[in-house]
């Protein structure tokens, strides 16, 4: 059989340095595991920009939608702050997600027990925290229309539409129980059908979808803002949140700051299963591109990591893999490896980007 096929978009910032390291965990598991891809790599971003004045060239879009798997870096930095909006690098990041239609973005907020003092919370607050958020990623107040500033009498007004079909509500809130149903099998959907009848529509829907076809999930609802006030006063009461794509933006960054560094945060946007099951999918670490670090050898490459174990669950059906990989970093911050961003004032001298790399394929290796 043909090894399954990946494309790299490495991007701009600490992207490269990043996806180097993940470039050496991919190599190890076609050499240690009998686990190849067919990887390819590309632009995107301002690296894109400026070789072809585009953030996404037409072919790499085109490869990104025939691929089993798209892994990118990161886009943007202050170099391209002036150009116009329609080329800036983060264009070729939402042009990616808008024509593979990734409407299921997973946001999981885990916290390593030897992480624990970084988070802001008491320590038995988030020791061992492990949760998924599931967004709405293509639809919402990010895209319903009307939107725009228009005059209005004397003065100016800006208006974003907030805006869901059934349809866009009942295919995210399956992606969320078939996760929840890998996991503590929990869902907790979160919305304002209080004050908002978008809410009461998202509400509706979920209960339909779990009601009719998986009502061995356990299925509660929420106020988005009691949602916010809960995860950051009893965040592990959560196994799953699913939620839209304005309250899924605000959440999941509350979420992730509950571990104590971005630099550890992955991510997956997902489309819909394809013929063999297997959804159009897009991996990315949920950290920046970094500019004030990049070539320093600073940059911790672990989110990346993260991300690819996520492609390997959930892309791949490697699950087994994943964990091992997942171990690896679990057991490398136990032994005490630190980049830069993980570490505390008394800590001694970070470890390199690379030398990070080197320890998590010990790791590997020490799993085999």
């Amino acid at each position: 059989m043909a090894n399954p096929t990946l494309l790299i978009l490495a991007g701009d910032g600490i992207g490269p340095e990043v996806m180097a390291q993940v470039t050496r965990v991919i190599d190890w598991f076609g050499a240690k595991r009998d686990l190849a891809f067919d990887v390819e790599n590309d632009l995107v971003g301002g690296a894109a920009y400026d070789a072809h004045g585009t953030p996404l060239h037409d072919d790499t879009m085109a490869r990104a939608l025939e691929v089993d798997a798209v892994l990118l870096g990161a886009v943007g930095g202050p170099k391209y702050d002036d150009l116009d909006f329609s080329v800036k690098p983060e264009r070729g990041l939402l042009r990616l997600r808008k024509e593979m239609d990734l409407f299921s973005n997973l946001r999981p907020a885990q916290c390593f027990d030897a992480l624990a003092d970084f988070s802001s919370l008491k320590k038995d607050v988030v020791a061992g925290l492990d949760i998924m958020i599931v967004r709405e990623l293509t639809s919402g107040v990010y895209f319903g229309e009307p939107r725009g500033i228009f005059e209005e009498g004397n003065e100016r007004v800006g208006i974003n539409t907030q805006r869901y079909t059934e349809s866009e509500i009942d295919r995210v809130a399956r992606s969320a129980f078939e996760l929840a149903k890998r996991r503590g099998n929990k869902v907790c959907s979160m919305e304002k059908a209080n004050v908002m009848e978008s809410g009461i529509l998202w509400r509706e829907v979920v209960q339909r979808v779990h009601d009719a076809d998986y009502p061995e999930v356990e299925l509660s609802h929420m106020y988005a803002d009691n949602g916010a006030m809960q995860l950051v006063r009893a965040p592990k009461q959560f196994d799953v949140i699913l939620t839209d794509n304005l309250f899924g933006d605000i959440l999941s960054d509350c979420a992730a700051m509950l571990t104590g560094s971005l630099g550890m945060l992955p991510s997956a946007s997902l489309g819909a299963p394809n013929a063999e099951g297997r959804p159009k999918a897009l991996y990315e670490p949920v950290h920046g591109s970094a500019p004030d670090i990049a070539g320093q050898g600073k940059a911790n490459p672990i989110a990346c990591m993260l991300s690819f174990a996520m492609a390997l669950r959930y892309s791949f059906d490697q699950g087994d893999e994943a964990t091992r990989l997942e171990a690896a970093v679990e057991k490398v911050l136990a032994d005490g490896a630190r980049t830069a961003d993980l570490m505390g004032p008394d800590d001694g001298a970070p470890i390199s980007t690379t030398e990070m790399g080197d320890a998590i394929l010990a790791a590997l290796d020490a799993s085999l």
